[in-house]
């Protein structure tokens, strides 16, 4: 984990200690929970979604070669040249 440090209202903080307490968990979970929503919200995508969803796409589409594999290059070719 890397240490780092920010500057909370006094609201902030003081709604932060009463829900750590009543959680049971430190300050430090409620923030990393915090930063772990906001970056969700923002739509990023980690590496390992990435791969995750590149995955699931292999075999979803069907070209209508039969040959594909063998001449994809052929194949390219073409389109780029339509």
């Amino acid at each position: 984990m890397i240490r780092t440090q920010i500057q909370l209202s006094e609201s902030q903080m003081r709604q932060l200690r009463d829900l750590a307490r009543r959680r049971g968990v430190p300050i430090a979970a409620l923030m990393r929970e915090g930063a772990d929503l906001v970056i969700r919200s923002s739509g990023a995508v980690d590496d390992e979604q990435r791969r995750r969803r590149a995955m699931d796409a292999a075999g979803r589409f069907h070209s209508g070669h039969e040959d594909l594999a063998e001449a994809h290059d052929r194949h390219l070719t073409e389109a780029f040249r339509q």
